[in-house]
């Protein structure tokens, strides 16, 4: 039985509606905004207002179906704070877009001058962080990212604010497919995917809400028992409450892979491209994107949270949480002494 922590079980509360469902819109996405807008307009960096105007859209458009948003420092945050509804959970993503390649496999790290200390005083509700995974990949490399994830588990614990811990596998240097897009690794492998999950779900991470990639290539969740196995494996050893990521999947394919994930016990999702990519398609047609938002994105919105209404799992009868479901610890003598760290 896991027992939670004022700030934790405040946080996860937020970013669910009030049957536990979490249904979380991200804006945070930083290259698969920036590189179409600059490749349009011919430009090496797309302009800064270009791309906030587009969060700052989303932002306006999407909150009122979502129990929550994911929102980044560099654009969403600077220009559609104001905007966003304090009705609602505000994640926050802590790791840099440019991540460093190198021969043996991918390094993650902090935006500069950015930290969960600063995310838990903005009002955050959680705090987010990406890091590509690879088992297979070299040892220094996988022992650098463990280290990184390990660090920011024990800051969310030390300022007490959920964790929300997203993986991806990615092509390494001999794979086939090359690409440093934020999209799904083509023919990638679900023990890789499994793999991975196992490895971060001990105890020594704080993980407290797993973002979860499909095991297998979106297009292949077809409905199958050999497929939903795979679903139901990455469930149980994740072993705490998990979400579904699109990873630029269609409409379509992110239903299917939702599908499988709520039998297999996900608490929701966290997509982003799935819902508004089809809009943002429309670059520079302004009020394009907007008629899409406003149409085509909500509707989807509206249809996948049907769907988690009716089979994703509420989060606090999770099993890791046992039969009373999630709970505090109750105060004692001690309590007050337990914040002592935060104080000044």
């Amino acid at each position: 039985m896991m027992l939670l922590t004022p700030g934790k079980l405040w946080g996860m509360r937020r970013m669910a509606d009030a049957n536990g469902i979490f249904k979380m819109t991200a804006v945070d996405q930083r290259p698969p905004i920036k590189a179409p807008i600059a490749h349009h307009l011919g430009v090496e960096e797309a302009p800064w207002d270009e791309v906030a105007k587009f969060k700052r859209l989303l932002v306006e458009k999407l909150q009122a179906p979502s129990t929550a948003m994911l929102l980044d420092p560099h654009f969403a945050i600077p220009y559609a704070i104001d905007r966003f509804s304090p009705q609602k959970g505000l994640i926050v993503t802590l790791e840099d877009s440019l991540f460093r390649e190198t021969p043996g496999g991918r390094l993650s790290s902090d935006i500069d001058d950015w930290s969960v200390n600063k995310i838990k005083r903005m009002g955050a509700d959680a705090v987010k962080v990406l890091a590509w995974y690879r088992p297979d990949a070299e040892k220094p490399v996988c022992t650098a990212q463990k280290d990184y994830v390990k660090r920011i588990g024990e800051e969310c614990a030390r300022y007490d604010i959920p964790f929300l811990f997203e993986l991806l596998v990615y092509p390494l240097a001999a794979d086939n497919d090359q690409t440093k897009d934020y999209v799904e690794m083509k023919g990638k492998k679900a023990d890789q995917v499994l793999a991975s999950v196992e490895e971060f779900a001990a105890p020594d991470y704080g993980v407290d809400v797993f973002k979860l990639e499909s095991p297998v290539n979106a297009g292949d969740a077809d409905g199958s028992s050999r497929i939903q196995a795979l679903f139901d494996e990455m469930g149980r050893l994740a072993g705490r409450p998990w979400v579904m990521l699109s990873a630029g999947a269609g409409k379509s394919e992110f239903r299917n892979v939702l599908a499988h994930a709520f039998k297999a016990g996900a608490s929701g999702f966290l997509a982003g491209r799935a819902i508004w990519l089809d809009a943002f398609n429309h670059y520079p047609d302004w009020d394009a994107i907007t008629a899409n938002l406003s149409g085509d994105s909500l509707a989807y919105m509206e249809e996948i949270s049907a769907l988690a209404d009716n089979e994703a799992r509420d989060w606090r009868k999770h099993p890791r949480f046992g039969e009373t479901g999630a709970a505090f610890v109750p105060p004692d003598a001690s309590f007050r002494h337990r914040y002592a760290p935060m104080r000044g």
